[in-house]
């Protein structure tokens, strides 16, 4: 079967909301929600802050699992905490998810952004790797966080002529950033969107 990221509704050059999990030399798992950047069909690329386990696991192991989901729990427990052992299949993905594909790392690039909104001396590492397997369980589109971002900053304009100058400031600066963000990982359609509620 040809590998093809689209089919889990992965478009070239966007950016994407996943949990990954990878596996320690020891045996390890741990899982982690990272965005990943679709660059083609059976190619993406990730930005990791060193100091993670994720990133330790993916340069030793030079291998990981892209578990796509809407499921809340998954993500907000691998941001909190780790997931417990029970949650991870024996193949290193996530137990019943909807969809996951296997990637091996192809090369790992040292990185940090000048523009990046984190202001710290923490230093990234670029990850590009290629999807050796792709599996559907059920059909699911991968999430996208631009289109909750511009829904979120439309509520915000329909109040804000209702609001004290706080608020509003407070909108304005929410406004500010879903602007960013959807600039960096929205679609046309939702950039020219976000430009018409500027």
């Amino acid at each position: 079967m040809e590998i093809n990221l689209s089919s889990v509704g992965m478009e070239k050059g966007r950016q994407y909301e996943t949990v990954i999990t990878t596996l320690s030399p020891e045996g390890k798992r741990n899982a982690a929600p990272i965005g990943v950047i679709c660059t083609g069909k059976d190619s993406i690329i990730c930005r990791i802050f060193k100091g993670s386990t994720t990133l330790e696991n993916i340069i030793s192991q030079k291998e990981f699992t892209v578990n796509i989901t809407e499921n809340p729990e998954l993500f907000t427990l691998s941001t909190i905490d780790n997931l417990p052992e029970t949650y991870f299949d024996e193949n290193n993905s996530i137990k019943n998810i909807e969809s996951y594909f296997k990637c091996e790392v192809t090369d790992l690039i040292e990185a940090v952004k000048r523009s990046d909104p984190i202001k710290s001396d923490s230093e990234a590492i670029v990850i590009k790797a290629k999807v050796t397997s792709l599996v559907i369980n059920k059909n699911i589109k991968a999430i996208n966080r631009a289109m909750g971002l511009l829904i979120e900053t439309l509520v915000n304009f329909t109040r804000i002529d209702m609001v004290d100058d706080e608020q509003k400031e407070y909108y304005l600066g929410r406004f500010r950033e879903a602007k960013r963000v959807i600039n960096k990982v929205g679609s046309k359609e939702e950039q020219k969107a976000i430009h018409e509620i500027k």
